[in-house]
């Protein structure tokens, strides 16, 4: 993995580096470079395997993404956590250690009680919060 400065040049190279065109503050579609064919598909062919396990955090991630941005840019993100992932595995020589499918909603407790409490108010329901002991 030498060969490579950084993960951001291996996405790159891979052809998983997100695109960022934006001309006279205004963000245009900007896609991902070719790169690797090869890998590219492999990647998202495993990007779209992994949505599908259970339990997994990047099914998690896989979901969420898909719900705002779609089945595509969402199998994109995951091939590209799961290339960043391989190289610090392979770079660091440290096995793939899964944070689980409740990892997401730890890190951001407060929001998702915030966006909860809202969704349950739409549907005509009185929320009162109160911490588990």
């Amino acid at each position: 993995m030498s060969v490579f400065g950084s993960v951001s040049q291996v996405a790159s190279w891979a052809g998983v580096f997100p695109g960022n065109y934006e001309s006279a503050g205004k963000r245009q579609s900007g896609g991902t470079t070719k790169g690797n064919v090869c890998l590219k598909t492999a990647l998202v062919e495993a990007a779209n395997a992994a949505a599908r396990a259970n339990g997994a955090c990047l099914r998690e991630k896989f979901v969420r993404l898909k719900a705002r941005r779609g089945h595509e840019r969402a199998a994109m993100a995951a091939a590209h956590k799961i290339l960043v992932a391989a190289y610090h595995m392979l770079a660091d020589q440290v096995s793939y250690n899964d944070l689980g499918d409740a990892y997401l909603d730890q890190l951001s407790k407060r929001n998702l009680t915030r966006n909860l409490v809202r969704r349950l108010e739409r549907l005509s329901h009185s929320v009162k919060l109160q911490e588990a002991e």
